[in-house]
């Protein structure tokens, strides 16, 4: 190898060193966004029509997995929960994106400490009734429901009442905390309904 030739290679690899700690740097960078996304998201396919006309099969949601660390869940919040008969995700599972085809999502209706009544298709909270303008229809007359609210334990119904398998169902029943997921945050795709999701706070 001549002298110039032992020069040109000597400055090769600087750079060639340099391109590889950029990219690894990139790499971890990219790594640490997605995790450090999937902690704190999730990213949903809405699969059905149990919540129409407020959210439509099809679309894709975003879940604020964090948001109830700081505040418990309030009525007219649209939630994403593991039903009974599915183990929540694990620490793993969230850091790598659970793809949640098991998941529901719902409506609180109730929250801890309320009794709540469904009586001749009418919602009654706390001894009065309840006005549910997202609604899709009316709800059809069912035999009477009641329940009373421990700590911990949600009663969550669908927007499309009459066909939505929700607390209503026995092997639903009243959620825990444990099981929801979060907070739907916004709907991302179709980009047409694209919006950001805000409670109903009539229910207060």
């Amino acid at each position: 190898m001549t002298q110039l030739q032992a020069q040109a290679h000597h400055h090769r690899r600087p750079l060639i060193i340099t391109v590889l700690r950029e990219l690894t740097e990139t790499l971890l960078l990219a790594v640490a966004i997605f995790v450090g996304v999937n902690l704190i998201s999730a990213r949903f396919r809405i699969d059905g029509d149990s919540m129409a006309d407020s959210f439509r099969d099809g679309q894709y949601i975003i879940v604020n997995r964090i948001s109830y660390r700081f505040n418990p869940p309030a009525r007219g919040d649209v939630v994403v929960f593991v039903p009974p008969e599915s183990s929540p995700a694990t620490f793993w599972e969230n850091l790598i994106g659970r793809p949640g085809q098991t998941d529901f999502i719902k409506r609180v209706v109730g929250v801890p400490g309320d009794s709540v009544e469904i009586d001749a298709g009418q919602i009654y909270l706390n001894g009065g009734q309840v006005l549910e303008p997202y609604l899709r229809e009316p709800m059809l007359p069912t035999e009477t429901q009641r329940w009373h609210l421990a700590a911990g334990q949600y009663l969550v119904l669908g927007d499309n009442r009459n066909f939505s398998k929700d607390s209503r169902a026995p092997h639903i029943g009243l959620v825990p905390m444990e099981q929801i997921v979060g907070k739907v945050w916004a709907v991302y795709f179709p980009i047409h309904d694209w919006r950001i999701v805000r409670p109903h706070s009539n229910q207060d």
